[in-house]
């Protein structure tokens, strides 16, 4: 059950930033060789290349526009390393167990992975950089919280990652509505170029 709620916890991490997770698992193992962290995670290479593309989500993930089109990259990448940490937590679990701990990892992953990329395309509905930047920074602070969280209690981290999801979720089906709406407003204003001048002329 320890297992599953890392799983979920991390998955969930994952859709958001999902290099920062393996960072965060990784060192973590390496300083204090954790039984609930596989060991894969911690070895230099994999450090080494999350660490190269932490780098990169951290820069992207603060222009906007730029952050968007990073989303659209991640989204086949943030969903299979949620599944992948699920099924290395499993370890050498039945490979039931472990099917279910990637499923669970992957899909929870890919549901978080929507609510960051919906959210930052209504963030961009107003280009200044500064919300941009609020928002990257608030969700690294919520990974690096909820996995380092659930290292020590999983389950309490699941819970909160099931809150956040929850919420993440209704924001982004009422910014949805919102954006909706917006499209049909603008669809219905007349063209200017065929507008009745005062003499009644095109």
């Amino acid at each position: 059950m320890e297992s599953l709620s890392l799983a979920f916890s991390s998955g969930w991490a994952s859709g958001v930033n999902a290099y920062l997770v393996v960072l965060v698992l990784g060192i973590t193992d390496r300083v204090g060789n954790l039984d609930q962290i596989p060991d894969v995670l911690g070895r230099w290479d994999v450090l080494a290349v999350a660490a190269f593309m932490y780098a990169m989500e951290f820069v992207a993930d603060k222009i906007p526009y730029v952050d968007s089109a990073w989303d659209v990259v991640s989204t086949l990448i943030r969903p299979t390393v949620g599944a992948v940490i699920g099924v290395l937590i499993a370890g050498e679990a039945s490979t039931l167990d472990q099917a279910l701990s990637g499923t669970v990892g992957g899909g929870t992953a890919l549901l978080s992975h929507l609510v960051k990329a919906g959210s930052r395309l209504a963030i961009n509905a107003s280009p200044e950089p500064v919300t941009n930047i609020a928002a990257s920074l608030g969700e690294d602070l919520a990974v690096l919280g909820v996995v380092w969280f659930a290292i020590e209690h999983p389950r309490a981290a699941a819970a909160i990652a099931g809150i956040l999801l929850a919420a993440g979720l209704v924001v982004l089906y009422f910014a949805a509505k919102l954006v909706r709406r917006g499209w049909r407003r603008l669809r219905r204003r007349p063209d200017p170029a065929l507008a009745i001048d005062s003499r009644g002329r095109r």
